[in-house]
């Protein structure tokens, strides 16, 4: 199921599976990557997620596959096991070596990697960013998955329901770099401030969007802050952690728990009653429309300047926005009556 503005517009799909064997680099499904950069017609993409074996990444690059294989393309994927701020400049530096003709990344740090990928793109490789950005001058086209305005109401819209609009309550985030996840924090503290006076942030920390470390951030949290009312994790590998303490401690149904989280990821919790609700745009959406873009930046199609448009297979039409983004459109709000429609 989608819930993105849904548009006209299709292509004819044919599947290609390569297979990526490069020193350094973690393939999950790889490929000789093309025959040179900047070839209108190299429609060899490969997704470069934050890490692999994250069940967000799993579902965009899924997408993404489909995507790749709906316009004829080959779809390879690589990526580091932890979400270090320089661990995917490697990777790049191999697709680079290898001649891809598009690179989709979501990046650890917004700085760490520009040098790498506008090397990539010396050679004519085209850049897309999806869910976390680079500084706007290292990519082509970044693929936004909501506003970052939307996504940070939306959190605290939620988290104050569920507390009542007053009391304490912590952020659990990704790791210190995140672009994505700063820029909604900062948001956060903005509107609380202006909407929600009697809500305290009393902290942010940061469980490096790796399970054990944000369980244990969680069990920090409650243990240095008795009078939290309320977590907002803003990550799927936060929130889901942050869930699984809270479902077998005293917490439970004491601390409220609200974020960003895959349905499959949090289904357990909302129907135990540790989760009331939370929220995403559909990843797999995300990373099918950052397949399309890359193609349509291959083929010459676009260039990434503001008022382009161009089609995305079952999502319709799309236009290149301020800053060479694109909106996916707005985020969604799961809870028990209706998380049973999704599955991802």
């Amino acid at each position: 199921m989608t819930f993105s503005t849904k548009r006209a517009g299709s292509l004819a799909a044919i599947a290609v599976a390569v297979a990526l064997v490069a020193t350094g680099c973690a393939a999950s499904d790889g490929g000789d990557g093309g025959s040179g950069g900047g070839d209108g017609g190299n429609l060899a993409i490969t997704f470069l997620p934050k890490n692999l074996g994250n069940p967000y990444f799993d579902t965009s690059s899924k997408g993404g596959k489909a995507a790749v294989d709906e316009f004829g393309g080959t779809f390879a994927e690589v990526g580091p096991t932890e979400a270090a701020p320089d661990a995917q400049v490697s990777f790049i530096n191999t697709l680079t070596q290898q001649g891809v003709g598009g690179i989709v990344v979501s990046a650890n740090d917004p700085e760490a990697i520009c040098d790498a990928l506008n090397e990539a793109r010396d050679t004519g490789i085209k850049v897309v960013t999806f869910d976390s950005d680079t500084n706007a001058d290292c990519r082509d086209l970044f693929i936004n998955q909501a506003t970052a305005e939307g996504i940070a109401k939306v959190q605290v819209d939620t988290i104050a329901e569920q507390i009542g609009g007053a009391g304490e309550i912590a952020i659990l985030s990704a790791t210190a770099n995140a672009t994505n996840q700063n820029a909604w924090i900062e948001l956060m503290k903005e509107y609380l401030a202006s909407d929600y006076p009697d809500i305290q942030l009393v902290d942010v920390v940061y469980g490096d969007d790796d399970d054990q470390t944000s369980f244990d951030k969680t069990a920090a949290l409650l243990q240095t802050h008795p009078n939290l009312k309320g977590i907002i994790s803003p990550t799927t590998v936060g929130i889901a952690a942050a869930a699984r303490y809270l479902s077998t401690s005293e917490f439970k149904g004491k601390v409220a728990l609200t974020g960003l989280g895959t349905p499959n990821q949090m289904r357990d919790f909302v129907e135990d009653g540790t989760v009331t609700a939370f929220a995403l745009w559909n990843p797999e959406d995300l990373g099918y429309l950052a397949a399309f873009a890359a193609k349509a930046l291959i083929e010459g199609e676009i260039t990434g300047e503001e008022g382009d448009t161009f089609e995305a297979g079952k999502l319709g039409s799309y236009t290149v926005g301020e800053g060479g983004a694109v909106l996916l459109g707005d985020p969604y709000v799961f809870d028990a009556d209706n998380i049973g429609d999704f599955d991802f």
